[in-house]
């Protein structure tokens, strides 16, 4: 067994070194894919306690469009227990910084913990790339993925950089259409609720037309918004190409505003400056919980912990609650979230001297059997907790994949929180969706604001 008491002590050995290239594995180690470990990395069995059960995967079903989160099994449990401000030192090892300052912080704060469920699971060419992948990619410096194809690019990773590239090119689909309902807010339950719909084609993570990832080769996704409401933002357009590279070489990203009627570079749509519409309280690179370059900070993987996280959250992502139903004073509607136990990858970003960003510190923790960041700690150049991210695990097994419904972050110093990626009160996404190669284009996007 690989690395077995070292995942169960929470630390990796061969994880240590910080920032070093990413190597290939060797055939022994890959061969542990499919085996002891399931064909995207996590370990197979139940933990020791049998509180993580052992792996039992879902199979496909489900239409493309139209389909709604739920599994009637899971969501007809009830809670095991609840974590409280006065119990949760019961509870703290398992917890996140961020969920211990909600805890100590709020009398009205509480985890609902549910039994766990392991579920994620992928399309067999998914699984058959990721092992190629295990023998051939490669990551040079923190943004250089190469050699890798369709699959995870690191399923048996030995750096933190390796996870988040996991997690950035997790298969999602071949293309989707999502609604994002994002909503600020305020201290006293008041919010802001804005409407996105966005269009998304992966180029990496494709089944039908794959590709290597390498110098020819490094762009891994397009992204085009279109903002609906309110009226004052309405008619705002984000277009991105995604690219496995810094600066000029990565992200290229274009803005149309209406105010100005005509789509322009948009430098700026990276990193900690504020999301077009979010009145700062979402970052551009907090977007997916984390989508930004890697480049600004050194990255350790802290190895592999037993953590409570939200996890099989159909209920709060279901089209039986409203957006009024998400937003309390102080924090989401803690009556709604379910949280289990999971073993999850802990990663620490630190900021590079040299280099600025609002945070000097982030701790990812990053779902074993799907490779989505689940929570992050943001914190501040005092070291002290700034921000906490939150985003609700949803399988699908319509395209058998996973993602983050809804996604939330808390501002410890106004006190207000940010709600993203709802589609509630819409429709779920449409992965039938088809666009043309000329549709991710700054000057199609023009030609949109002039029908």
């Amino acid at each position: 067994m690989i690395r077995k008491a070292a995942t169960f002590a929470g630390i990796l050995a061969l994880s240590l070194v910080a920032q070093q290239a990413g190597a290939k594995v060797s055939k022994e180690e890959a061969d542990h894919l499919g085996k002891d470990l399931t064909p995207i990395g996590a370990e197979k069995a139940a933990n020791k306690e049998g509180t993580i059960p052992a792996w039992t995967p879902e199979s496909q079903h489900g239409p493309l469009k139209d389909n709604w989160p739920g599994d009637a099994k899971i969501d007809a449990e009830k809670p095991l227990y609840t974590i409280t401000k006065a119990n949760m030192a019961q509870y703290a090892a398992k917890l996140s910084d961020g969920h211990r300052k909600l805890l100590s912080t709020f009398d009205s704060y509480k985890m609902n913990v549910y039994p766990s469920h392991r579920i994620a699971a992928f399309q067999e060419p998914i699984n058959k790339s990721t092992y190629e992948n295990a023998l051939n990619a490669t990551l040079g410096g923190t943004d250089d993925p190469a050699g890798a194809k369709m699959g995870f690019p690191f399923p048996i990773p030995k750096s933190g950089a390796e996870v988040i590239w996991n997690h950035k090119l997790k298969w999602r689909g071949e293309a989707a259409t999502r609604y994002n309902n994002q909503m600020i807010v305020q201290p006293n339950g008041d919010f802001q609720l804005t409407k996105i719909i966005e269009d998304v084609q992966f180029d990496y993570a494709s089944i039908q037309h794959p590709q290597v990832l390498d110098n020819d080769h490094k762009q891994f996704l397009r992204y085009l918004s279109r903002t609906v409401a309110p009226p004052r933002l309405a008619g705002t357009f984000i277009l991105v190409l995604e690219k496995a590279s810094t600066g000029n070489e990565g992200r290229a990203a274009w803005l149309y505003s209406p105010g100005l009627k005509r789509i322009r570079r948009a430098p700026t749509v990276c990193c900690d400056n504020p999301y077009e519409g979010t009145d700062g309280n979402q970052f551009y690179d907090q977007v997916d919980m984390f989508n930004g370059a890697l480049d600004r900070y050194n990255w350790k993987l802290v190895g592999k912990k037993e953590m409570i996280v939200p996890y099989d959250s159909n209920k709060i992502a279901g089209k039986t609650i409203k957006y009024k139903d998400l937003a309390r004073p102080k924090h989401l509607n803690q009556d709604l979230p379910r949280y289990e136990l999971h073993r999850v990858w802990v990663v620490e970003a630190t900021l590079k001297p040299g280099t600025s960003h609002t945070f000097k510190k982030r701790v990812m923790y990053v779902d074993e059997d799907s490779w989505n960041i689940v929570l992050v700690d943001d914190f501040d150049n005092r070291d002290q907790l700034f921000q906490f991210q939150e985003g609700h695990w949803i399988f699908a097994p319509n395209i058998m994949a996973s993602s983050t419904v809804p996604e939330v972050i808390y501002h410890f110093d106004s006190g207000r929180y940010f709600i993203t990626a709802a589609f509630n009160e819409d429709h779920p996404i449409d992965s039938t969706v088809h666009f043309s190669d000329d549709y991710f284009t700054a000057a199609a996007v023009q030609k949109m604001t002039t029908k």
